[in-house]
């Protein structure tokens, strides 16, 4: 019977984490995106006297369809996902439902219903309605966006820094919603998740547009959503360092044990390096092949060199699993990274000669999906680096795992993986697809066409 229930805590935590990082990778972009697409309506609404008026206006077309599929794909997947909390994880709701289910309620009512009641005035009344309340549907479908991810990080939130409930028979009951929603690390992974999907949706407008652009369409559409998108991310890529300098600090007074295994550090020290590079290893309590800062650590977490940090070894038989946390911190670091080198390269040539480069074109296309690879990097540390506990201090995740036969698990598992693969390569294909499409010109397109010479092959802003 252990053998069984080990066999099924382990299976249901990889389809746990197969549904999680399938669906968010459609949030990340569609809570950004709605935003993205109500400054393209905005633009389009106060540029009656310019050229680009109507070339607004199919920038909003082309990116409002995306933004519909990737709608579809997030609700669905979400659907999917919350099955989950009864038949793999019931003594997660048997514990904590009295919190988790009215979060996740209110999410529905405020959220859910605002934003698919209006994205079919998006979709189908553009010349159904008066332009300002196409305009507005767009604004509150943004709003309706937010506010999705505003009740699911309270919820996450709360299950890493859980505050304002008492326990009652076994049973988590509410005590006080303010200090429940607005726990300690609840404003800084709300900032850092939105600054994610500002640069998810940034980049994957830049990228797709730089697609097109490199395949001839020499419209101004394409031209002016690859500005859109180069500038966004620009701008908050800085600030989402910021913001996760201030998301450190908070998770090094919450959850040190998280931080001990992002940077392995398995003992307790001061003036602590910076490991750019190791290999951890649990079973001797070491790293391997470490490249190091000499006191960046310390400097990095405590604003002091010479500050102290405490290692793995104070947490035995209550910290994650180093290796996933390690690494996933570092791919997510390096990936932002790139995102600070290819944004601000492409803003800078943009700025002095309106104009990109085709070989930073085409590393925008390959970097169209880099925000979903930190994004998933950043979510893997986030819930890996809560382990042992699913609601830190509360229930831990072995404690909320199903007692059914594993081979049940593999079955849902295997049907999720193929359905979830196919799904994922239709997305990317189709996307890629409708970027061909429009390069044809359509009835809304009355900007002219223009040719490059072999000098001057990317699209410059200054022509029309």
């Amino acid at each position: 019977m252990e053998h069984e229930l080990i066999n099924a805590f382990m299976l249901s935590r990889i389809q746990f984490a197969l549904n999680i990082s399938f669906h968010i990778l459609f949030p990340s972009i569609t809570i950004a995106l709605a935003w993205i697409l109500f400054y393209f309506k905005i633009r389009h609404d106060f540029s009656h006297n310019s050229a680009d008026h109507p070339v607004w206006m199919r920038a909003y077309r082309f990116w409002v369809k995306i933004f519909a599929l990737t709608f579809a794909l997030g609700v669905v997947s979400g659907i999917t996902m919350s099955f989950q909390f009864g038949t793999n994880w019931p003594g997660y709701m048997e514990t904590v439902g009295n919190i988790a289910g009215p979060l996740l309620g209110y999410e529905v009512l405020t959220a859910f219903f605002m934003e698919a009641t209006f994205l079919g005035v998006m979709l189908f009344g553009q010349h159904r309605v008066p332009p300002w309340v196409h305009t507005l549907a767009t604004f509150i479908v943004a709003i309706g966006t937010t506010l999705s991810a505003f009740w699911i990080l309270a919820l996450n939130s709360w299950m890493q820094t859980p505050t304002g409930y008492f326990i009652e028979n076994g049973v988590v009951f509410p005590e006080s919603w303010m200090a429940i929603i607005f726990n300690p690390s609840f404003p800084y992974r709300l900032a850092h998740v939105l600054l994610a999907s500002g640069l998810t949706a940034a980049f994957l407008v830049a990228g797709v547009s730089a697609y097109r652009i490199l395949k001839g369409d020499s419209k101004r559409a394409p031209f002016l959503a690859l500005k859109t998108g180069v500038t966004i991310a620009a701008i908050l890529i800085p600030l989402q360092i910021l913001v996760g300098d201030f998301h450190g600090l908070n998770t090094l007074k919450h959850q040190p044990q998280k931080i001990a295994a992002m940077e392995g550090i398995w003992e307790t020290d001061s003036n602590v390096p910076l490991l750019l590079f190791a290999i951890p290893d649990e079973e001797t309590r070491t790293n391997h092949f470490e490249i190091a800062v000499p006191g960046l650590a310390s400097f990095i977490l405590t604003h002091d060199i010479n500050g102290e940090l405490l290692g793995l070894n104070e947490f035995k038989g209550n910290h994650p699993p180093v290796k996933p946390v390690f690494y996933g911190f570092r791919i997510m670091v390096g990936v932002g990274m790139l995102m600070l080198l290819f944004s601000w390269c492409a803003l800078v040539q943009l700025l002095r000669k309106k104009a990109i480069k085709p070989w930073l074109l085409k590393a925008l296309v390959a970097m169209t999906f880099s925000g979903w690879l930190a994004t998933l990097a950043g979510w893997y540390v986030t819930e890996i680096g809560r382990q042992p506990w699913l609601v830190s201090g509360v229930l831990s995740t072995r404690d909320a795992v199903t007692s059914i036969a594993p081979a049940n698990v593999v079955l849902s598992l295997t049907l999720y993986s193929v359905l979830y693969a196919g799904l994922l390569v239709a997305y990317i294909h189709t996307l890629f697809y409708m970027a061909r499409q429009s390069i044809t010109v359509d009835e809304y397109e009355t900007a002219p066409t223009v040719s490059y010479s072999s000098e001057d092959p990317p699209f410059s802003g200054a022509q029309s």
